[in-house]
């Protein structure tokens, strides 16, 4: 057995599971809850690889409790939740009512957390729009309508919960947002210009106008939090985004140069602008004008409107030049070496393998580009058929365990041996849930969920990471090495 080795983590550093919202939470026409983008989209054949929607999901809406007593028995500390904007004003918009049992029930939800001891970390938009507000005005494609009322949702929600809540994360993930939702068309409301999956959207434009208006979004209700709340209320904000670390696939220069500009279209698109207070210029050579402009004044907005970097990430991509696809700066993505290997364990999900030295990259690329505090608010992975499989060979989830060894890992030696400034690190997920466009064919949950009974049960990741926070609790943490 190897010799276990010993890394300090911050006094004040975060531990905990993450969830969202029309993931997790069922009970769609519950309460007063108005409809979401995803809830008929989800419904529509052909969208979800099993045909099936977010009705009942792992009906967390009515388990609330037994989820927080769940991560009681894990010793979690935090947990990073989303709200569900239907739930608080069902139709969406800043002149129409607000649902005081929406209100009701996350205050509830976040007392319950803070008596077991649990901080509460909230996601105020995990890509569950009002359809209302998509039916009423286009939805993100509004710049005007839907900065005002996303700012005015925000406002609501610190008003009712922000004397409790000190964590805020405004955004999920714009480019998914983004580029999924109006460019591929693969998520709500699923706009694309290819006809045979959608019967409306331009891929050339609508992505770079919605992206426009999610930036926008984020700024404004930042500027609320801080002008308005946090005063009074003491707590931070930020946005938080999505993002694989770029690796070349050689050392020829193209593809060295074509691994930046992988970067800049997948993180600089959103951070450049919040955090450096500008469009990667990579980004305006590629699409000119059709990279929607943000005037003098909302610059002033934008940069500077995050008090730290909040970090998705789950993979590394090796890079070559002379890709296709603009979504990925004209770069074409692969896990295969130059000598025919691959980069690492294959995952369900074909976008995803485990290289946990990545993790370590993009942390140090992050801190050293952006220079603020990071917060990893996801990362995960799912084990190959993995739903296929009996419940007890799904428990044992060694794929899963492994790659948790790596991050953490990588994350100790971002923080000791390279001075990062890590500060939180959320796995993803607390539970199996509905997976998006994937429906419940990927699991990626510590805990398995049994869609008929909706019983959770632990897997050997859940423990694993336990183990893990024990130590985080001493301020130091053992590399767990199987013998």
């Amino acid at each position: 057995m190897a010799t276990p080795t010993t890394s300090k983590l911050p006094k004040d550093f975060i531990w905990g599971f993450a969830t969202a919202a029309f993931q997790i939470e069922g009970s769609w026409d519950v309460d007063g809850r108005g409809k979401s983008i995803w809830d008929d989209f989800a419904k529509t054949p052909g969208k979800t690889q099993d045909g099936k929607n977010g009705d009942v999901a792992t009906d967390s809406y009515r388990l609330w409790k037994e989820d927080i007593a769940l991560l009681a028995s894990y010793g979690v500390k935090t947990y990073r939740f989303s709200i569900s904007w239907s739930r608080i004003i069902p139709l969406g918009g800043r002149d129409d009512p607000v649902n005081q049992k929406g209100i009701e029930y996350y205050s509830n939800f976040i007392d319950e957390l803070i008596r077991n001891g649990i901080t509460p970390f909230v996601t105020l938009y995990h890509w569950d729009l009002p359809q209302a507000l998509h039916d009423r005005y286009g939805g993100w494609l509004n710049k005007e309508e839907i900065v005002q009322d996303y700012t005015h949702y925000a406002r609501v929600c610190f008003e009712a919960f922000g004397d409790r809540v000190k964590h805020w994360l405004t955004l999920n993930e714009p480019w998914c947002v983004a580029i999924l939702g109006y460019g591929r068309g693969v998520f709500a409301p699923g706009h694309s210009s290819d006809r045979t999956r959608s019967a409306e959207g331009d891929s050339s434009t609508e992505p770079w106008i919605v992206g426009r208006s999610l930036i926008l979004a984020h700024a404004h209700a930042v500027k609320a939090y801080r002008e308005e709340f946090k005063p009074k209320q003491k707590g931070q904000i930020g946005i938080t985004l999505n993002g694989d670390w770029a690796m070349p696939y050689d050392d020829n220069q193209e593809n060295v140069d074509a691994a930046q500009h992988a970067l800049d279209f997948a993180i600089g698109w959103f951070a450049d602008p919040v955090y450096l207070g500008f469009y990667p210029p990579y980004m305006r050579e590629v699409l000119g004008d059709r990279l929607a402009d943000i005037t003098e004044e909302e610059w002033k907005v934008v940069k500077g409107s995050s008090d730290f970097y909040g970090m998705n990430t789950y993979t590394t991509n090796l890079c070559r030049a002379g890709g296709d696809d603009e979504f990925q700066g004209l770069v074409d993505y692969t896990f295969t070496r130059p000598d025919g290997t691959q980069l690492g364990t294959q995952a369900h999900c074909a976008w995803l393998q485990d290289y946990p030295e990545g993790f370590r990259a993009l942390l140090n690329y992050l801190y050293k580009r952006y220079k603020l505090p990071i917060y990893v608010t996801e990362n995960g992975f799912a084990v190959k058929d993995e739903n296929f499989i009996p419940r007890d060979q799904a428990l044992a989830d060694t794929d899963r365990v492994n790659y948790f060894r790596g991050t953490t890992a990588s994350l100790l030696a971002a923080i000791n041996e390279d001075g990062v400034d890590v500060r939180a690190y959320f796995p993803w997920s607390l539970l199996d849930n509905f997976e998006w466009a994937d429906g419940y064919v990927t699991r990626f949950g510590v805990t398995y969920v049994d869609y008929e009974t909706q019983e959770r049960h632990p897997k050997e990741s859940a423990k694993f990471l336990v183990k893990v926070r024990l130590w985080v609790d001493k301020r130091i943490l053992v590399e767990l090495i199987a013998s």
